[in-house]
């Protein structure tokens, strides 16, 4: 009987001759990078939180270092893995991503957090699925997409069935609700299709379309109208649906150019809500000053860049998709993060990739890096 080595070779590995796989630096250097800082300041902000709500200081960063542990190792496994290996793996996640956004409504399975039904747990396992969704979304569409590409000038044969298809796993997202994941999966539909060819009168008039239901939506419930309110005046209800943005501009603006200095913020002690996962930047900006916050946004756009080169250089038409698609899924949610904590946006609660504190959000992006060091690498044959 063959071991699990040789049957996990034979069925994700390539079958022809290859290099030894080699990390890409401009992706596994800023990745790690970032991810040694987001360690850092989850163990600075919830320092009192852990001592408030469990007695130990360090309950969150421990915590933070098993999500972390748990998502190197996907990491490692992707990365060894050949086209043809990432190929296979489209069917298992697609159908696990959508069991688990239909398990959410199961009784017993789904958890309600907030008035907000976005959480399965099995067991002392609390998992996200809209999370693991969007993973499984790049790699279905990579592999949709790829072999549509020769159809995709005309609307009726290209970009609509993609949208027929993507149309109920938004929704399903949407009913959690979760409105921020919502414009995830439609800004990453649109970047795939961009990349696969879709003319861009047909996005334009599709996108013009989606803006509208989501404007819809942003305004059909009181606590999404509030945000927005806060959005254009929080200065105005800096004591209610305001207090948090207002918090971050404080933080942003006490950081000044270089800073306060690595544990010195204030912000964290209960002033900020949600300092440790969606406005984790606001905290950068206020520890190491604007400095600090261009450098993780420079980390960032490093690893974007890699990301496209190796989208652009691929000759696998299903390889350049999903390096598209990976690529946007890190680089889209840091600047849809980022822009909410300095005020560009309304609060969409999402988290910043390898900064933010979260179990299920760090696991994903780490597996999405680790497809990403796989697509990097250049063996003789492919």
């Amino acid at each position: 009987m063959r071991n699990a080595g040789e049957f996990f070779r034979s069925w994700f590995g390539s079958s022809e001759a290859v290099d030894p796989p080699q990390l890409d630096a401009w992706l596994y250097g800023p990745a790690a990078a970032l991810l040694l800082f987001g360690l850092l300041m989850v163990l600075n902000t919830t320092y009192f939180l852990g001592l408030e709500r469990t007695g130990d200081p360090f309950h969150f960063f421990k915590a933070q270092l098993y999500h972390v542990a748990l998502g190197l190792g996907l990491l490692v496994l992707l990365s060894q893995l050949s086209v043809k290996g990432l190929k296979r793996l489209v069917a298992p996640l697609a159908v696990v991503a959508v069991a688990a956004l239909l398990a959410v409504w199961i009784p017993g399975l789904g958890v309600v957090r907030g008035g907000a039904r976005r959480w399965v747990r099995i067991g002392p396992v609390l998992a996200e699925p809209s999370e693991l969704a969007k993973l499984a979304l790049v790699f279905f569409l990579a592999d949709f997409l790829s072999r549509r590409q020769e159809r995709m000038s005309r609307f009726k044969t290209g970009p609509l069935p993609a949208f027929i298809i993507v149309a109920p796993i938004a929704l399903l997202v949407l009913r959690q609700p979760d409105f921020g994941n919502t414009v995830m999966i439609a800004m990453l539909l649109f970047a795939m299709l961009f990349a696969a060819g879709a003319r861009p009168a047909h996005l334009g008039a599709a996108g013009g379309g989606a803006a509208v239901i989501l404007a819809l939506q942003a305004v059909a419930k009181p606590y999404r109208m509030r945000r927005l309110s806060a959005f254009v005046n929080p200065w105005r209800t800096a004591q209610g649906a305001g207090f948090q943005l207002v918090q971050s501009f404080i933080a942003l603006g006490a950081g000044g150019a270089w800073g306060v200095g690595l544990g010195a913020d204030r912000q964290k002690m209960f002033y900020l809500p949600q300092a440790h996962t969606d406005f984790v930047f606001a905290v950068v900006g206020e520890e190491t000053g604007l400095v600090g916050a261009l450098g993780v946004l420079a980390l960032f756009g490093i690893m974007m860049m890699r990301g496209m080169r190796i989208a652009h250089e691929e000759p696998d038409a299903f390889a350049s998709l999903l390096a598209v698609g990976l690529t946007a899924l890190l680089s889209m949610q840091a600047v849809i993060n980022t822009a909410v904590v300095i005020g560009l946006l309304p609060t969409k609660g999402l988290p910043l990739p390898f900064l933010s504190y979260g179990g299920t959000a760090m696991v994903m992006a780490m597996a999405a890096l680790g497809a990403m060091l796989a697509l990097a690498r250049r063996p003789a044959v492919r």
